[in-house]
């Protein structure tokens, strides 16, 4: 996907000639784990080649100027370092907001106002979580431009607060993670309780991991999302009655099967019981790809997607046709939904020679059910959140 002159745009934009720094956040595939991270469970992630760049500039006054080439029907959105408070009106630009004011709460020093450009090549509204991109660009950007010292764990938890306490959507860690810690024919291992974390190396040898997109628009806060995690909450608590457990992560598939009559709702029991398995997938999947075993770890992608689609009921009619038919084609190993869910994207791992045919094959069933197209991208393993070196774009 080609960049457009960001240069050129921000000097337009902002009518200036300066000269602007740059730095670039990647978007994230969860590759397995999905709805585990806020139960205390593990995740697997991978930061990928697609994601958001910002230029910025210091300005003399307090004045704070966010544009978004994504957006650009809002044109330039102007706040006060003074006044960073929440403003419905400021849209987008809620995010790097959020992030400036804990920044500046957390004792740091932001002196002056920045004139900021923001492009992101991730699909608005895909589940590749571009908000977090925009959390963690911004994060870096300040730390390079007042030359700060921020420990790039402390930037990851500040993004997550900004979901959760500036715009409100219960989120777990793991897309500020993955984008903050990415590394490049990597995935991650982490756990969400302790934040321990080890990396995968993904060698996809003669295949490549193929975004599908939906093309169904999500929004995270107006979803089931918070649904599903209060479910989750019940659940737990009718197991805390008699097990000393601080989240469902803290179960095995044993210790659950043993004690899941504890659970009063048999939906509750359900979301459980994904999050439980699900979570060890994730286990197997780390010595699976230490292994260089790509075949068996597909076996447990295929496994993840019917378990959000029948225990959690995330998925959509959208999302199961697309994973179905994935499935279905030559030369793939596994296929799954990724991200929160309902719409958004599925993934999968598919043979390079077989990927003309797979993108037109899956394409034409997926129009013929749903009514429109979905779109694919082929996704490279990159580095986490930077600075751009070596000139501007």
């Amino acid at each position: 996907m080609r960049i457009p002159n960001l240069l050129y745009e921000f000097q337009s934009v902002f009518n200036t000639t300066k000269t602007p720094r740059s730095f670039f956040a990647p978007g994230r595939i969860n590759l397995i784990g999905e709805h585990t991270d806020y139960n205390g469970g593990h995740v697997f992630p991978a930061s990928i080649s697609f994601g958001t760049y910002a230029l910025a500039h210091k300005r003399e006054d307090q004045k704070l100027r966010f544009f978004s080439m994504n957006f650009t029907d809002t044109g330039i959105i102007e706040c006060d370092l003074n006044n960073l408070n929440y403003d419905e009106t400021h849209s987008w630009a809620n995010f790097p907001k959020g992030v400036i004011k804990y920044i500046c709460e957390n004792g740091f020093k932001i002196s002056n106002g920045m004139d900021i450009l923001y492009y992101g090549n991730i699909p608005n509204g895909a589940g590749l979580s571009s908000s977090a991109s925009i959390e963690m660009v911004t994060g870096v950007l300040l730390e390079g431009l007042y030359n700060l010292t921020i420990d790039r764990l402390e930037i990851i938890k500040l993004g997550q607060k900004v979901e959760n306490e500036y715009i409100g959507v219960n989120s777990g860690i793991m897309d500020q993670f993955a984008i903050g810690k990415g590394r490049k024919n990597h995935a991650i291992l982490l756990n969400c309780q302790t934040l321990e974390y080890e990396y995968a190396p993904i060698e996809l040898d003669n295949h490549v991991i193929m975004i599908i997109n939906t093309n169904k628009q999500r929004t995270l806060a107006g979803s089931k999302y918070n649904e599903r995690r209060s479910q989750c909450e019940e659940a737990l608590k009718d197991l805390q009655t008699e097990l000393p457990i601080q989240s469902l992560g803290d179960l095995s598939i044993e210790q659950f099967e043993e004690q899941k009559y504890l659970i009063q709702d048999e939906t509750n029991r359900k979301r459980a019981k994904h999050v439980v398995y699900e979570n060890e997938r994730t286990l197997k999947a780390l010595l699976l790809l230490r292994q260089g075993n790509l075949d068996q770890f597909g076996s447990l992608m295929n496994e993840s997607h019917l378990s959000l689609q029948n225990d959690y009921e995330v998925t959509g009619f959208e999302l199961d046709t697309l994973v179905k038919t994935a499935r279905e084609q030559p030369g793939v190993i596994g296929a799954r939904m990724t991200g929160a869910g309902f719409g958004g994207c599925a993934i999968a791992i598919v043979e390079k020679n077989k990927l003309d045919s797979f993108r037109d094959n899956v394409n034409k069933i997926y129009a013929s059910a749903i009514g429109y197209e979905a779109s694919f991208y082929t996704a490279s393993i990159g580095d986490g959140a930077r600075e751009i070196t070596g000139g501007v774009l």
